[in-house]
């Protein structure tokens, strides 16, 4: 449905209390340094069944919970320098819009072209850490679209940030503690030319597309390809399921020459020779990948389902050390120096999984949120996975050129597996 978003405010909302001197300089860690400079994009759809609430109550308590909670996320209200965050209360970019429509008509017929509309892109300097859209719609309802950098926090880092937002809303005593201790775990590095920036290139044409599995869609995608004791997860089933689709309907050819990585962004938290908090704030992610070099592994989910957890499985104590110690696995991920590499075409295709992260326990005081949506980004070959609502199906956000995405959408073995309803 065509819908119409207008920014009818703009300001910057600063901590209620300024940040100490000695806390104005946060430096990046060696994850950070190497994270590509782009925004993590979330969408919090909020059903308001109250119609005592004015849109006013509402924005002024959003924005009143910030401001404090920012005295515990300084470096969110700074801007980033060369190699650091300079935490000085610059304040959050924080816009509220009026949407044309109301929230039940959108969610019935969403349109991912639509959903960056809800996030405040194109607004404020490109060096901002965060940037928050309240979208209210006739109704009354309103979604709140948030965009982190992802230079110097993960999504975990983000997702906890929003629940310990909404905690603050809701009037509840501060009893978190974000730990910024990111730069100790994992010093900087002179990382020559990288050094504080991992630039990514914008691309054209890049459309997003959203699929909706069903719990029982994947659990016979699950039964299916259970072989010789191995009895893949949720995710590693439908990341290969995905992968391989995507190679047979686009006519994908590989080889040792053309070999393809599928890079999977793993949470290292839990990692740890000592395992971290949530609140533990920063990059503190790795890369595992699955390398395929043949053609019949591309398309062969028994295969891509022990290589995916084969690579998994590698970033373990020992990888977290070398990470610590600054020896980077980047897998060919970043641009490598290496000739030889750099001869070959290599195919890259990245995926991220949120399922199982508490983004559906971000209540503001007035209920959970319906829906989370991701946001697009414009590149090609990243997928990323959303639990539903209901938390047994998955969401799969896919961002392909225009020209793969029309042979991907129409491929009847993936079109067979796909929810006929939005499932939330």
């Amino acid at each position: 449905m065509n819908i119409d978003v207008e920014v009818v405010s703009k300001e910057k909302i600063k901590p209620s209390s300024p940040t100490p001197h000695h806390l104005h300089h946060y430096q990046f860690s060696f994850p950070d340094q190497l994270s590509p400079s782009f925004h993590i994009p979330l969408i919090y759809f909020y059903n308001i069944l109250d119609h005592q609430l004015s849109n006013n109550d509402i924005f002024s308590n959003l924005k009143s919970s910030l401001s404090k909670v920012l005295c515990h996320y300084y470096p969110l209200a700074g801007c980033l320098k060369d190699n650091y965050a300079h935490c000085n209360d610059d304040g959050v970019v924080f816009l509220k819009a009026q949407v044309s429509c109301q929230l039940s008509k959108f969610i019935q017929e969403p349109t991912a072209s639509d959903f960056n509309r809800f996030l405040p892109y194109d607004d404020g300097p490109i060096n901002f850490v965060l940037a928050i859209q309240i979208n209210f719609f006739n109704c009354g309802s309103f979604a709140i679209g948030v965009l982190m950098s992802h230079k110097i926090a993960d999504a975990s880092s983000m997702i906890t940030f929003i629940r310990n937002w909404a905690a603050t809303a809701r009037g509840e005593n501060a009893n978190f503690c974000p730990q910024f201790v990111s730069a100790t775990l994992f010093p900087p590095k002179d990382i020559g030319g990288l050094t504080g920036t991992v630039s990514v290139p914008s691309e054209k044409n890049i459309v997003l597309r959203r699929f909706v599995f069903s719990g029982s869609m994947i659990a016979a995608l699950r039964e299916k390809y259970s072989d010789d004791g191995i009895h893949p997860t949720r995710v590693e089933v439908l990341s290969s399921f995905i992968w391989s689709r995507f190679a047979a309907s686009t006519q994908l050819k590989i080889g040792v020459e053309r070999p393809c990585l599928l890079v999977h962004a793993v949470n290292l938290r839990k990692r740890m020779h000592e395992p971290l908090p949530d609140d533990s704030f920063g990059n503190i992610a790795g890369p595992s990948a699955a390398i395929v070099s043949e053609d019949s592994e591309s398309k062969d989910c028994y295969r891509l389902i022990r290589k995916f957890r084969n690579a998994i499985s590698k970033v373990n104590k020992d990888y977290v050390i070398k990470l610590q110690n600054g020896v980077f696995e980047d897998f060919g991920v970043l641009e490598s120096d290496d000739e030889t590499l750099n001869k070959r075409e290599v195919v890259k295709f990245f995926n991220t999984s949120l399922c199982r992260f508490p983004v559906y326990e971000a209540d503001f005081g007035w209920g959970r949120p319906i829906w989370v949506a991701w946001g697009g980004l414009p590149y090609r070959n990243v997928f990323v996975l959303m639990d539903t609502k209901c938390g047994d199906g998955i969401e799969a956000w896919i961002h392909l050129t225009e020209v793969d995405m029309a042979k991907f959408e129409a491929d009847h073995d993936l079109l067979s597996y796909l929810s006929p309803t939005s499932s939330r």
